[in-house]
């Protein structure tokens, strides 16, 4: 409702409304159409919507940030002298064909599974509860019988690409060598800094803070992946559609998601083994789903990485639609949609943070280091902007 309000309705001079469910736009569509209450209901729609456009800019406006320049200063700094780097065992691109989906089911976590379902709760208490129980234990043996389906009948392919390469930090950018000779670059990776004003003390974070800066002498290394679990998805879904069957169609694309999600952790696991520093982990597959174990995995479009484009990197990287078929759209969402791309650092305070709002000083030295207008990366970077580009 507030990302309508601040970001889509001032884009349009007709009226924008935002509802919660599908079933609620026919009520919304009768006023609009009805000569009587359309003026009434227009009026209503866009003045809450100035009002939380207002609310939403005093908020903004409230935070304070820090200059770049400053922000750097106060980068996370790893000694990096002292830091003793794992090396994998073996550097470049690998590729998994037709990873068996039954090693990947351990590791589905179903929460979010009910959660696409709009049914709240924690995997497995969420049987527990009084409201929602009979219905999340009633789509959970639905899920089953057509994830067992999917198994038996090899509905679904599961293929993966991923690599792990020598890499230097360089500022707030991160190197790819084709080798350690560290002779010739493959690849930039560009990272942003936090720049909401903390407390004395306390870091600004970037990813390429995780990774030793060529100033160190020391050569680091990291890693990028992309998996699907959606080949196939679509014949899948065809056949229920024709049987009008909407419901096992969904269920279907849900269950993709979670296998999608389930591959990645999987993956993490063998690459960690591979690095080796993950070769003495005894976690269970609960301590896996939490994330209880050395190195991250963030993924462009998130929180550490807002920036969508830099997809277009790690794709060409790994080549990842000719390898294993994953294609990126104009917006850079991944096709098939069961499937979760990003980098692996393996540093052991390596951490997940969020970027948050960002300085116009940082959005030009961005576009600056990706050689590209500032404006695209406005574009691309709108929800993190702290100031109107217009």
């Amino acid at each position: 409702k507030a990302h309508t309000a601040v970001k889509i309705a001032p884009g349009y001079t007709s009226p924008v409304v935002h509802v919660l469910d599908a079933s609620l736009a026919v009520n919304v569509v009768r006023k609009l159409m009805s000569p009587d209450d359309k003026n009434a209901f227009v009026q209503d729609v866009q003045a809450k919507q100035q009002k939380t456009r207002e609310a939403y800019l005093s908020k903004t406006t409230a935070k304070k940030f820090v200059s770049l320049e400053e922000a750097r200063k106060r980068r996370f700094d790893i000694p990096w002298e002292t830091t003793s780097i794992a090396k994998p065992r073996v550097l470049g691109r690998k590729v998994l064909e037709d990873v068996a989906l039954e090693t990947l089911v351990p590791l589905i976590d179903w929460s979010p599974f009910f959660h696409a379902w709009q049914l709240r709760g924690k995997f497995p208490k969420i049987f527990e509860d009084s409201v929602v129980g009979p219905k999340a234990k009633e789509l959970f043996d639905d899920a089953q019988k057509l994830l067992q389906e999917i198994i038996d009948r090899k509905l679904l392919a599961a293929k993966a690409v991923y690599g792990l390469f020598p890499a230097n930090s360089q500022g707030d950018d991160i190197i790819i060598y084709k080798d350690e000779t560290r002779s010739e670059g493959v690849s930039v990776f560009h990272t942003l800094r936090q720049q909401i004003e903390k407390p004395q003390g306390d870091f600004y974070y970037a990813l390429a803070d995780f990774v030793a800066p060529q100033s160190s002498g020391k050569l680091d290394y990291i890693g990028g992946f992309a998996v699907t679990a959606g080949l196939g998805i679509e014949a899948i879904c065809q056949r229920f559609e024709q049987d009008h069957d909407d419901y096992n169609a969904i269920m279907a694309k849900a269950l993709a998601d979670r296998l999608a999600e389930a591959f990645a952790e999987w993956l993490h696991r063998e690459v960690r083994q591979e690095w080796g520093f993950g070769q003495d982990e005894q976690l269970t597959n609960e301590e896996l789903i939490q994330e209880k174990y050395r190195g991250i995995r963030p993924a462009p479009g998130y929180p550490a990485c807002p920036d969508h484009t830099e997809k277009q990197h790690l794709f060409e990287l790994l080549q990842v639609e000719k390898t294993v078929g994953i294609q990126l759209t104009e917006s850079f969402a991944m096709y098939p949609a069961a499937s979760v791309s990003g980098f692996y650092f393996a540093h052991p305070q390596a951490k997940y943070f969020s970027v948050g709002k960002v300085q116009r000083d940082q959005i030009q030295d961005y576009a600056k280091r990706k050689g590209v207008d500032v404006s695209v990366v406005e574009r691309w970077l709108s929800p993190n902007l702290s100031y109107d580009p217009t």
